[in-house]
């Protein structure tokens, strides 16, 4: 049942698609349009429209005028070369900050992800990953470089979505709170080999855990979508 107009603002129906999108309920590479959304969430294309725009720039679909929007394929291939440059850019980052090391800035993002503070109550939301994408790029931007910082923003667009498919457990939090602590603990040793060492390692290992995430859920959902074309 569609509920009441006045309920689906563009930032609820932006919240309702992101989520359908996370679960394979959109399926990568299908279509979708302004006039069908509407007319599902029972609203003007105003506000259905702002929040596919807002879609796009966070890389969950393209828009093709006149022709609808297309949810983003995963491309495991394109996804790793992603991941390579991500991994350039954050390690960049680090060489970058030299003997110019932002101690305070540092020291309060360490404890921000101090073990011992570990936010438990974070597994299996998208806090957490909100909170984990957060941490790269703060770490980034003590650079002092805003033209890495963006183009490091534009490579998570581009990947946000394999990165939260599948939520988190209790100890995959703790683990990730545990790596993003000794990451900072080395750049505030002034190890900053050490520090990218780290930080290369833990970011080959969550984009394995992507990649490995991402095959599985997409055979779930394809099977999922033939048992539903075969019962008709």
């Amino acid at each position: 049942m569609t509920e009441s107009p006045r309920k689906w603002t563009a930032d609820r129906i932006y919240q309702n698609l992101r989520q359908g999108i996370m679960n394979l309920e959109l399926y990568p590479g299908s279509r979708v349009t302004e006039t069908e959304l509407a007319q599902r969430f029972g609203v003007s294309r105003t506000p259905v429209r702002e929040a596919l725009q807002r879609l796009a720039v966070e890389g969950y679909l393209t828009i093709r005028p006149k022709h609808g929007c297309y949810i983003r394929q995963l491309d495991v291939f394109e996804l790793a070369e992603y991941y390579d440059v991500r991994v350039g850019l954050e390690l960049e980052s680090v060489a970058l900050m030299g003997k110019r090391i932002p101690y305070r800035e540092v020291a309060e993002l360490a404890e921000d992800w101090d073990p011992g503070r570990a936010g438990y109550g974070l597994e299996g939301t998208e806090s957490f990953k909100d909170a984990e994408e957060s941490f790269h790029i703060r770490l980034a931007g003590l650079c002092g470089n805003p033209v890495l910082v963006q183009y490091l923003k534009d490579v998570n667009n581009h990947i946000r979505i394999v990165r939260r498919l599948g939520l988190p457990d209790r100890d995959s939090v703790l683990k990730t709170y545990h790596e993003h602590y000794d990451i900072c603990q080395r750049i505030l040793a002034n190890d900053l080999d050490g520090a990218a060492t780290l930080l290369r390692a833990h970011i080959h290992e969550s984009q394995a855990k992507s990649r490995e995430v991402t095959l599985v859920q997409l055979e779930r959902r394809r099977q999922a979508l033939d048992q539903g074309s075969g019962a008709g």
